[in-house]
């Protein structure tokens, strides 16, 4: 709000200077770092988790389902929720390995 004040306040001097555009080049840099950047790398992350899923991972869907996979092809996995019941489910409807909970207690 206060950069937006700054640069509407006066019309720009005959000799422009950038003091003006550093509150706002500052703001665009943190917002990189800060939110962009590490929402990115999460998902690379995730996506690099559900290229590597094999038969007997168990993990989590996006559902809240816990499972254990039976088979995987292409775009979908076949998860064992209980013995004896699968189910076909979308790969990218899978968030995590359920281990990884185990381990966060």
């Amino acid at each position: 709000m206060t950069s937006l004040y700054i640069l509407l306040q006066e019309p720009a001097a005959p000799g422009f200077s950038l003091d003006t555009l550093w509150p706002l080049l500052l703001i665009i840099v943190v917002f990189y770092f800060f939110m962009i950047r590490p929402q990115m790398k999460k998902q690379k992350e995730l996506k690099n988790y559900r290229n590597a899923l094999a038969k007997g991972d168990k993990v989590v869907t996006t559902g809240g389902i816990y499972g254990k996979i039976t088979g995987i092809s292409e775009n979908t996995v076949e998860v064992e929720i209980a013995n004896g019941i699968t189910i076909k489910i979308d790969k990218y409807a899978i968030l995590k390995d359920s281990t990884d909970l185990a381990n966060q207690k």
